[in-house]
């Protein structure tokens, strides 16, 4: 990691030489493809398309099926600025004469900033070179265990590939969430998988050995040295924990009463006129979670179509602040961007607090992951709680949940 002090500093000085004609060109529309650059010498590879779309240049992240659009980007004498629409993270970077881009993502946390050297090439579509055909096919769903590196934690999830040629897709779930949109290759024997949209940053590789068992792995977390061997089974009837059994009501306690501030400050209640009588969703998010993402984007469209069935959501939100304006920053864009429409209130807790639950919802018996989707019927009784959120980089598992959502609320406004 290198810190963001110096960079800015010559940044300030104008040690970067001036931008020319040519090197404002340089900002090439098209693909591109961008390494950030670990301690370690291992490289997060993501790719990118730049467009001009009405006068201005935006660009797209590409991981598998996604299209992550960016259209903040500034640029400013030889200076290339590009903010992450989410995460509140960005580039800062130089063009360079030879057509690449060179600088630092910087991820702003609560407290100080991370910062991890990244390129950016022109023209380059691939995510990984291709050095030997594929051997083997890793379709298929995958009983998968990642081992931190004292090997005194471990963690499961499934990993569900789908590959066709050398080009491998997929993500792992886990109880909380998924990976989102992995990418990659099998190369040889090798697989190479990776996926950056802001906030994860991940790369992961294994080796398939000729009893179909992905051995030899490492997942590369994130900007700093983080990482964890991992290794994998095929196996179809893999699976994870009933999502409404981790985390419930306590007994007795099956209607909630808790009071926050919303965007502007107000006071919004659980008990308020608005929400009496009606079916109510309650999503437990934060702007610095990519699954909230996926499950916001989801929620914000599917209530502009049903809030006049007599439903009503409330986002509440743990920032990685306790502080109000810190939060409610973070929180502007996000919602901007999936354009929400129902009240999110600001809990002032955070995601890290082990007392979260006890702050906020003391009627649960623990909040265990993000998002948290808490179901309350027109009585004002808790009728369920889903822990974690299986986001459209999961496939058949976003249809059940939608099936699935769809259904409980339907049951709900019958009764």
């Amino acid at each position: 990691m290198i810190t963001l002090r110096p960079f800015l500093y010559l940044l300030a000085l104008g040690a970067l030489p001036a931008l020319s004609s040519s090197a404002q060109q340089a900002f090439v529309d098209g693909p591109w493809q961008a390494r950030l650059h670990r301690q370690d010498g291992a490289d997060i590879v993501f790719n990118a398309e730049v467009k001009d779309s009405a006068g201005k240049k935006v660009l797209y992240v590409l991981n598998a099926g996604e299209r992550l659009l960016v259209d903040d980007i500034q640029l400013e004498g030889d200076s290339l600025f590009i903010k992450m629409p989410f995460f509140d993270s960005e580039f800062r970077a130089a063009l360079q004469p030879d057509g690449k881009v060179k600088g630092l993502w910087i991820r702003h946390l609560a407290n100080r900033d991370m910062s991890i050297p990244f390129t950016a090439i022109p023209g380059v579509r691939e995510r990984f070179a291709q050095h030997l055909p594929a051997k083997g096919n890793v379709s298929g769903r995958w009983a998968t265990w990642f081992t931190a590196p004292d090997g005194t934690d471990s963690s499961f999830a499934v990993g569900e590939f789908r590959q066709q040629g050398s080009r491998v897709t997929g993500t792992f779930l886990t109880a909380t969430g998924d990976y989102r949109f992995l990418e990659g290759i099998m190369d040889g024997d090798t697989l190479k998988l990776s996926t950056f949209d802001g906030s994860h940053a991940y790369y992961f590789t294994a080796r398939l050995t000729a009893r179909g068992i992905l051995e030899q792995g490492v997942f590369y977390a994130g900007i700093g040295s983080g990482k964890e061997s991992w290794t994998a089974r095929r196996d179809d009837k893999a699976a994870l924990p009933d999502e409404t059994t981790l985390a419930s009501v306590k007994p007795g306690q099956e209607k909630l009463d808790f009071t926050f501030p919303d965007m502007n400050g107000t006071p919004v209640s659980i008990k308020d006129e608005r929400f009496t009588g009606k079916v109510v969703i309650i999503t437990l998010l934060g702007s610095w979670c990519p699954n909230c993402m996926d499950e916001t984007a989801y929620l914000s469209q599917w209530y502009q179509k049903n809030k006049h069935r007599g439903i009503e959501i409330i986002g509440l939100a743990y920032e990685r602040t306790p502080d109000f304006e810190k939060s409610r920053k973070s929180l502007t864009g996000f919602l901007r961007r999936f354009d929400v429409q129902f009240p999110v209130l600001i809990t002032g807790a955070t995601p890290s607090d082990p007392q979260k639950a006890e702050k906020t919802l003391p009627q649960l018996t623990a909040i265990k992951g993000f998002p948290t989707t808490i179901f309350v019927d027109r009585q004002g009784r808790v009728k369920e709680v889903h822990t974690g959120f299986s986001g459209p980089g999961t496939g058949e598992h976003y249809e059940r949940f939608k099936r699935d959502f769809n259904r409980l609320v339907d049951e709900m406004l019958e009764n």
